[in-house]
């Protein structure tokens, strides 16, 4: 692969064997006119199916995709730090591999992104394809964290988004940070932070990996959290 990428699409997957062929060819597809050289970058959150194997045969039918396996799983918000510490793009794509992020969505986040000179360009579900339960767990988490950290991002839980790479390369790791990448991002002094909605997708293969317990109420714990590090961040400039 070349060093001189100008995109990294990052994809973190736990035990997503029935995805993972599928989305990269809708990868591919979303991809094939795009001007710029890319990859996509494959995480492999310590599955116990075949996801591993799968992710041979596609990396072995087109180079442009690539993957990492991490000896154990560590959750997503590990999985997606070893992405952009891996990503050789000088834009980020990430999405989830479950097949409910649309990979025909990516040309127009960066098109948004490149147009504005944004930082980062967050998705929002215009039209979320999930339970009662998850939508009213979610609406209150997203409150909640808006509220404590006086952000005003209307779907953190969105997966899907763009960013330059300069934003996350020296980002905070925790369990949880994927929840609070635009708060995370913010700490770190960018600010232009902008969203566009886009389109989302039920499941249709596979299982949920989250639930009420190990989404809602540990999101809610974690805000305090981000709010310590947005009080306590420093960020020195020197004087010019």
């Amino acid at each position: 692969m070349q060093s001189s990428l100008y995109l990294s699409v990052v994809i973190p997957v736990k035990n997503e064997e029935e995805n993972i062929l599928i989305l990269g060819q809708e990868v591919n597809d979303a991809l094939k006119d795009f001007p710029h050289p890319w990859e996509c970058l494959w995480i492999n959150d310590g599955s116990d199916d075949r996801t591993e194997e799968n992710l041979k045969i596609l990396c072995a039918n087109n180079n442009q995709h690539r993957f990492v396996s991490l000896d154990k799983n560590y959750g997503q918000s590990a999985a997606m730090y070893v992405g952009f510490q891996l990503a050789k793009g000088k834009i980020l794509v990430t999405l989830d591999g479950d097949g409910q992020n649309d990979p025909a969505d990516i040309p127009k986040l960066i098109s948004f992104l490149e147009k504005h000179n944004a930082d980062v360009v967050n998705g929002y579900r215009a039209r979320r394809q999930d339970s009662l339960v998850r939508k009213i767990a979610s609406k209150i988490g997203n409150g909640f964290r808006n509220f404590i950290t006086k952000d005003k991002i209307r779907d953190v839980g969105c997966s899907i988004r763009a960013m330059k790479k300069e934003c996350v390369s020296n980002i905070f790791l925790f369990k949880g940070m994927h929840r609070f990448l635009p708060t995370l991002i913010r700490i770190q002094g960018y600010e232009k932070i902008m969203e566009i909605p886009v389109n989302h997708r039920p499941r249709t293969r596979g299982k949920t990996k989250y639930n009420i317990n190990n989404r809602l109420w540990v999101g809610l714990f974690d805000t305090f959290g981000v709010l310590w590090m947005r009080k306590r961040k420093v960020l020195p400039k020197i004087k010019e």
